[in-house]
């Protein structure tokens, strides 16, 4: 645990499978969960101002996870390219690989967040958002929309990082966020003595200005070198090579991320034609149930990691060891999770809210979306493992068809045309997470993902 926390200076691609996992999961866990807190926070506090305001922080979320496909689909693609060179024990390489994906995400996300930052207004509305949550919310969604180029810099580095197997400076930068932003948003949000609260707008101010000093954190521990990962000023030219590596791996991982992150956004579009209160209920319920699920993914970050740089070492047998170890330490977290959320959904959302319409949406969406977090665990780490691989293209296709071919229109017709309502959205999320384990597990058995090179 010590040397997870501090930073492991292992070779993790030789010694125990279970050992390597441990020391990277923790620190990446920790990463992960702190992640969360930011959302778990902005609802926490800004459910005291009403279902409006609730309403508001779920719908640009959404809008920017939509966006956070760009930093997604870049961070996949600097992490399987970082990781294979640091398995090769080329770190030369690995620096040049993750200065390039830096340069690229600020090309892409400087225009992204111009434009999220014009248009919020239009664009909660073209979401379903009433005239009341737009004009309540355009200066929150606002802020939020114009720091995409600070979420694109923590995603990068984080990835960067991780790639490199040095997760706990990225655990320590996002601690240091954290703290910062629980101290900052029920400050801003409601005030104190003189300082005069700025209602939702204070949740976007705090939460941005604590991203951005974890990205400074990121930048100075980069900068001073003392990790695994060194970069120097002859690594900051752009290298054609490597950048054209680095686009092809992202392109399919960005649309990967693209799938992925759209499904929500379809989701909470369907789920706003039923009312305020059950988006904000739907709105809570996913932020537990992602907060719970923070643990697993961090693992399997880590499996993604420890399968490429097993790849680097040319040791696929151990690559393949690590995906189904991780796999089912998740399945066991999951089940426990799940169990959890079926016994104690109401007091959990009961810690959100007191509105009994709310508290009845999001009780429900909280009990039958946990029944397929069972089958998740495999959807959530075997994505990553072929990412770790480099094979980028086998998840996007798994993707298209559990998310877009079938937990869409399954969500439009059990909610609309069957008459369902929002119940009927919930009981697709459910359904798509079992067959997206199903697909993950059956492909990644057939091995092809050992053959591709980056």
């Amino acid at each position: 645990m010590r040397e997870a926390l501090r930073g492991t200076t292992r070779d993790l691609t030789a010694g125990p499978v279970n050992r390597a996992l441990l020391l990277l999961s923790i620190p990446m866990v920790l990463e992960m969960v702190m992640e969360s807190v930011f959302a778990v926070v902005d609802v926490f506090f800004v459910s005291r101002l009403g279902a409006a305001s609730v309403a508001t922080v779920g719908l640009t979320e959404s809008m920017l996870s939509f966006l956070q496909t760009l930093p997604m689909g870049l961070s996949i693609g600097a992490t399987a390219l970082v990781a294979r060179r640091i398995g090769e024990k080329n770190p030369e390489r690995a620096a040049s690989a993750a200065v390039q994906s830096l340069w690229l995400g600020l090309f892409l996300s400087v225009p992204v967040a111009v434009l999220g930052a014009l248009f919020a207004p239009q664009l909660l509305s073209a979401l379903g958002a009433s005239p009341e949550v737009v004009a309540h919310g355009t200066p929150y969604a606002r802020v939020m929309l114009g720091s995409t180029v600070i979420i694109m810099l923590l995603f990068l580095i984080s990835a960067i990082l991780r790639g490199a197997g040095d997760a706990a400076t990225s655990m320590r930068a996002l601690w240091v966020a954290n703290a910062l932003n629980l101290v900052l948003a029920p400050l801003l949000i409601f005030g104190l003595g003189p300082l005069k609260g700025m209602g939702v707008l204070g949740a976007a101010v705090a939460t941005t200005l604590s991203r951005g000093v974890g990205v400074l954190y990121q930048l100075r521990a980069l900068a001073r070198g003392r990790g695994r990962l060194v970069i120097a000023r002859r690594h900051l030219g752009v290298e054609p090579r490597t950048l054209v590596s680095l686009l092809r791996l992202s392109g399919s991982a960005l649309l990967q991320a693209l799938l992925t992150m759209g499904n929500w956004l379809v989701l909470m579009r369907i789920i706003a034609q039923f009312g305020s209160a059950a988006l904000a209920g739907y709105t809570i319920a996913m932020r537990i149930i992602l907060l719970a699920q923070q643990p697993s993914w961090g693992l399997s970050h880590a499996a993604g990691t420890l399968v490429g740089q097993s790849l680097g070492a040319g040791d696929s047998d151990r690559a393949e060891r690590v995906a189904w170890r991780a796999s089912f330490h998740t399945l066991f977290f999951l089940c426990a999770v799940a169990l959890g959320f079926l016994v104690f959904a109401e007091p959990l959302v009961h810690a959100f809210t007191t509105e009994a319409e709310v508290v009845f949406q999001a009780t429900r969406c909280l009990r039958i979306v946990s029944v397929g977090l069972l089958f998740y665990a495999f959807g959530t780490v075997l994505p990553h493992a072929f990412n770790g691989a480099g094979d980028t293209t086998t998840p996007t296709l798994i993707n298209l068809v559990s998310i877009w071919l079938l937990q869409i229109p399954l969500a439009w017709v059990l909610s609309g045309p069957l008459g369902l309502g929002a119940l009927g959205a919930f009981l697709a999320i459910t359904i798509g997470y079992c067959v997206l384990g199903i697909l993950c597990a059956v492909l990644f058995r057939r091995g092809r993902w050992k053959l591709g090179r980056i």
